[in-house]
């Protein structure tokens, strides 16, 4: 049966190197992807020429959209910081023909999503004590890092987005204080986003390259020249036990992830529940098996018994983020 435009939302999640768009409807109690595309940002002039294109292809057209984005919202406002490209709600609103247009930062649309996920679209590494009506935390490294934070409120949950991604960056160890100044000789300011994100584990790399007695072979010399995705490169050599900086790269950046991931647990008092999303996380998930990000997450003295008590999941569906969109659209927007 054919569906009215008129009852449908159109949701994206606009990253730092991609563009998802999705049709919903509400099916059955629950948002349900009518059509799907996927863009690079790089092949368009704007977020606004992708919608044409999307729009024109499905014939499809939604009167309400919601865009989960990789920036920080004010007053409807985002300037993308890995992409350059300014949305406004208002403007993009006429651009694009549509009724209303509400601007998520892109954590806070993968936390609403959350909410609506199946137990097969998670992968538990610490299961904790299940609590309800507990504060929820969601972290994810991809392009970049970002952080949001649930808050139960009587219609289920209130997500605050945040920018904690660039805090500055807090080093554990000798080790870490030498990134560290490594980093800060590079950039100035180090944030946690210079160490946890793709390029941040190209950093980490580098730093090993130049302050370590590592052989790099030619063969991956010539990979990380010739690919796009340095960071790919290096995690995928790293997997497969094919050269050993590579193998101590990921695991400083597992290390990492789990200690930062530590902090918003306490950060956010997340008792009932932290998740890890992002594009990095599934392509590297045996990582996070194999004991070191649990470790340097529960390595907080006095408080590891209280992350103990936090379950810990890993966000396996690529599209959560879509999801959030069409979940906060339905439940907060008049559609």
């Amino acid at each position: 049966m054919q569906t009215n435009d008129n009852a449908l939302v159109l949701a994206g999640d606009i990253g730092g190197t991609k563009t998802n768009l999705a049709v919903y409807a509400m099916q059955g109690g629950a948002p349900s992807v009518i059509v799907s595309r996927n863009y690079r940002n790089r092949d368009h002039a704007g977020i606004e020429e992708i919608v044409g294109t999307f729009i024109a292809d499905t014939e499809r057209s939604p009167r309400i959209a919601c865009f989960g984005v990789a920036g920080a919202i004010v007053d409807g406002i985002c300037d993308m910081p890995n992409l350059g490209w300014h949305l406004d709600e208002k403007s993009l609103a006429g651009s694009i023909g549509m009724r209303q247009v509400k601007l998520l930062n892109d954590l806070e649309a993968t936390a609403y999503g959350i909410t609506a996920l199946n137990p097969d679209q998670l992968v538990t590494l610490n299961e904790g004590k299940q609590r309800k009506s507990c504060n929820m935390a969601l972290i994810a490294a991809g392009t970049g890092l970002g952080e949001a934070i649930l808050f139960p409120v009587a219609t289920g949950y209130s997500v605050s987005a945040s920018e904690g991604g660039h805090a500055d960056y807090a080093p554990r160890n000798h080790r870490e204080i030498e990134l560290f100044r490594h980093l800060a000789k590079r950039y100035g300011h180090v944030s946690c986003e210079r160490v946890l994100s793709g390029p941040g584990l190209h950093n980490i790399y580098s730093f090993l390259q130049e302050t370590d007695d590592f052989q790099e072979p030619a063969w991956l010399v010539k990979r990380l020249a010739q690919g796009t995705d340095a960071s790919a490169v290096i995690a995928e050599a790293a997997l497969k036990h094919e050269a050993d900086i590579c193998i101590a790269a990921l695991e400083q950046f597992i290390t990492i992830y789990g200690a930062e991931t530590g902090n918003l647990a306490l950060k956010a008092l997340a008792t009932g529940g932290i998740y890890i999303g992002g594009g990095i996380a599934p392509k590297i998930l045996q990582k996070f098996s194999e004991g070191g990000f649990m470790a340097a997450f529960l390595d907080k003295g006095r408080f590891s018994g209280l992350l103990a008590d936090i379950p810990v999941k890993v966000i396996i569906e690529p599209k959560t983020a879509l999801l959030g969109a069409a979940v906060y659209v339905f439940s907060e927007l008049d559609t």
